[in-house]
């Protein structure tokens, strides 16, 4: 049983893994069980590139901050596992928590994050009665997003990114996975306000 999973690596949900890996050495979390399924093929940063972003460098694509953005996790936090080859197909409920269905696995959880893409053509069964015309986008392109409110769709089910509602900004996304993190923190944290920063 994992205490999260993140279903999502692009810019969502590999900010909500970082913040979540960052808070290791704090005690409400060091027995915590995080996992990320990485699976990065369907997300938008493939074909962008940075020239707005503060503290990215002008020029950086969003493929190879999708891999750099693994790499990190790997060196810093080795205490989340990554699923890379794994693709979300159902989410359903049990006692306690969510079963996730993949491609190759099953898992449980007891909070899940959903942080895929906002792309109608989402494929994750059992998430159909959220599902509802992006209020951010264009309706020509049809995008949904996951009725929520402030990233909790219900008890230990959250959606972070553009799927959450958000517009398709790197740094709004970003910012949105660590927004749900930092929820989870405060959760853990018996509802004490909780956020993380390094210091030099």
């Amino acid at each position: 049983m994992f205490d999260v999973l993140i279903i999502g690596g692009g810019a969502a949900g590999m900010s909500c893994a970082l913040v979540l890996g960052s808070a290791n050495k704090r005690p409400y979390v060091s027995d915590k069980k995080i996992g990320i399924f990485t699976h990065q093929k369907a997300s938008h940063l493939q074909n962008a590139l940075f020239n707005n972003v503060l503290g990215v460098p002008v020029g950086t694509t969003g493929a190879s901050i999708l891999e750099s953005g693994k790499q990190q996790l790997t060196k810093l936090y080795p205490n989340i596992e990554q699923m890379d080859k794994e693709k979300v197909s159902k989410i359903g409920e049990l006692d306690g928590g969510f079963t996730i269905t993949t491609n190759k696995s099953s898992y449980q959880a007891k909070i899940v994050v959903i942080a895929v893409g906002y792309a109608n053509l989402m494929a994750i069964k059992g998430l159909e009665t959220y599902i509802e015309p992006h209020p951010r986008a264009v309706v020509e392109k049809n995008r949904i997003w996951l009725k929520n409110t402030n990233h909790l769709i219900k008890n230990n089910l959250y959606v972070a990114g553009t799927l959450a509602g958000w517009r398709s900004q790197f740094a709004i996304a970003s910012g949105s996975g660590a927004h749900v993190a930092t929820d989870i923190l405060t959760i853990w944290n018996d509802g004490m306000h909780t956020k993380v920063h390094d210091k030099v």
